[in-house]
């Protein structure tokens, strides 16, 4: 079913359709982990864990279809491989390792979900990178697209990875209370750490300049947009006199 690019692309639209009414979804009830826990999603494991076993395939998946596919030897392959694996690294490993003791328990239910979403985007980027899409070769490393989508890339990390690190200051470990975060881009938006992410991907999806890449695009944006605005309306409620400048994900607008 994967063995062609047709094929690919095919299902990677169809998933992206699913990206949005997902977004809608999303938009009217916000997942039930972290600050908007509830019951009702099976039992729970304990929160860096659940990080770790979701996150991880997506790396792992990437890897091995890098190794079992056809550009081992390409250049912007090795690239694209090495921007996917150091996020999930981050993503997957120090990112829970960091806040150990300071996250609530995981259902289980969204593990599962998690795990399903991130084993189908590693999938479809995989296959399209490393098997049936068009090989870029070294001359790709210089083209406008790669070198833009890199800078916007690395500019996401960046702003996802700070404003993680000034979430966790906020807190400290054991300390399962919640505060108004200050500084850098979290005087503009509730969530600079979801802002990254969407520039990131976004990014990621100009370096490749594949389908694949700007479908894990929109998951990004349906995923974050949604619940960074949830979080933003939590805020308001929760603390009076929350900066009213402040937006949910995008400054000034949203």
């Amino acid at each position: 079913m994967l063995n062609d690019a047709g094929s690919v692309e095919l299902l990677t639209w169809i998933w992206t359709g699913i990206a949005v009414a997902t977004a809608a979804v999303l938009l009217r009830v916000a997942a039930p982990y972290g600050r908007h826990a509830r019951t009702g999603w099976g039992s729970a494991i304990p929160g860096a864990l659940g990080w770790i076993v979701m996150e991880c395939p997506s790396p792992v998946l990437m890897i091995v279809f890098f190794a079992t596919g056809n550009r081992t030897a390409d250049p912007a392959a090795r690239l694209f491989l090495a921007l996917w694996v150091g996020h999930y690294v981050y993503r997957s490993f120090i990112f829970p390792w960091l806040g150990r003791g300071r996250k609530a328990a995981m259902p289980l239910g969204i593990v599962a979900s998690a795990i399903l979403f991130n084993t189908v985007n590693a999938t479809l980027n995989g296959r399209w990178l490393f098997a049936v899409g068009p090989e870029r070769g070294g001359a790709w490393l210089s083209d406008p697209r790669c070198l833009a989508g890199l800078v916007v890339f690395a500019a996401g990390f960046a702003i996802h990875v700070r404003a993680d690190a000034a979430l966790r200051a906020l807190r400290r470990p054991g300390d399962g209370g919640y505060a108004i975060p200050r500084g850098g881009l979290f005087e503009l938006v509730s969530c600079p750490n979801y802002l990254g992410e969407v520039v990131e991907w976004t990014g990621f999806a100009i370096l490749t300049w594949s389908p694949t890449g700007l479908s894990f695009a929109v998951w990004t944006a349906a995923n974050l947009v949604p619940r960074a605005i949830a979080h933003h309306r939590w805020y308001r409620e929760r603390f009076a006199g929350y900066p009213p400048v402040r937006r949910a994900i995008v400054p000034w607008l949203l």
